[in-house]
């Protein structure tokens, strides 16, 4: 089982690393309607923002982590 997982996520970053490699072209990228532009490859871009989703995404699991682990101090 552990070498299929292995396999597995070797495959996932072969996959990615292609990916990476065949998205090289840069892009722009315009915010607030065309004032401030920023020039990238176009997987900087994408990796810059799946980073932030993560980030974002666990700034927003913090209130809930600290509620629940006030409710288990609570509840011993």
């Amino acid at each position: 089982m552990r070498i299929l997982s292995w396999i597995f996520y070797i495959a996932l970053f072969v996959l990615a690393l292609a990916f990476a490699l065949s998205n090289t072209e840069p892009v722009d990228v315009r915010f607030f309607a065309g004032q401030a532009t920023w020039r990238a490859p176009l997987v900087v871009v994408l990796l810059s923002f799946l980073a932030g989703g993560v980030v974002l995404g666990l700034i927003a699991c913090i209130p809930t982590f600290f509620r629940q682990r006030r409710e288990i101090v609570l509840d011993r």
